[in-house]
């Protein structure tokens, strides 16, 4: 399982990467890496950038009814 020291080092090299990203190549469960990026978002240490919907057909995607299933978020170092 890793740890925050873990993630944080993950994003540094990476530059940014999605949480499912850095579930996998981190090994570690997706509910536990995002409850690690909430706490280290919470203290400043990292920030989440969402892709602007602009490229996106609201309401036109198939997987989601809300149209909300093609937005993409990446999370950075601060």
């Amino acid at each position: 399982m890793a740890s925050l020291i873990a993630l944080r080092d993950m994003l540094a090299l990476q530059g940014r990467m999605e949480a499912g990203a850095l579930s996998m190549a981190l090994h570690t469960p997706r509910p536990m890496i995002d409850a690690m990026l909430s706490r280290m978002e919470a203290l400043g240490k990292v920030r989440r950038i969402r892709e602007e919907p602009s490229g996106c057909l609201t309401g036109q995607c198939r997987s989601c009814p809300d149209g909300k299933a093609c937005l993409r978020e990446w999370w950075a170092l601060r």
